[in-house]
């Protein structure tokens, strides 16, 4: 995966035609790369985006945006009755209490993979872990 002007490429090997093939991700439109090193298709990305933008310039239209910070996400009446529980209990919104799940299980996630953003990589949990505590009798 390659980042330019907040746009991301993933790239494949075409094993047959000796090449690199890439596209941006993450957005509708279909914006395409492709090179026969790691340095042209780096460049071919950014070439590729930067032209990207020069079309929708020129032809007055906003490019787009490949993520907005909104999406639709759609559950089952359980587990949003189990979301609004949870979210009036802590006092948080649902929109708080989802973003920070879908935070914490995709940095996990990431972390897994080895993929965290920017090679970030994640912080040690300081303290003891956690016990269970036993109800009283």
């Amino acid at each position: 995966m390659m980042e330019y002007k907040g746009y991301i490429g993933k790239v494949e090997f075409d094993d047959e035609a000796g090449a690199l093939h890439g596209e941006v991700v993450g957005i509708r439109d279909v914006v395409t790369f492709e090179g026969t090193s790691v340095a042209e298709i780096e460049q071919a990305f950014r070439d590729s985006v930067d032209d990207y933008l020069d079309f929708c310039r020129q032809r007055g239209e906003p490019p787009e945006k490949p993520c907005s910070g909104k999406f639709l996400v759609r559950v089952g009446s359980d587990l949003h009755r189990r979301i609004s529980l949870v979210a009036g209990i802590t006092g948080q919104s649902l929109n708080a209490l989802v973003t920070e799940c879908l935070d914490r299980e995709v940095t996990a996630r990431l972390a897994g993979l080895g993929l965290l953003p920017g090679g970030e990589s994640v912080p040690p949990k300081k303290g003891r872990p956690s016990r269970p505590r036993r109800p009283r009798p």
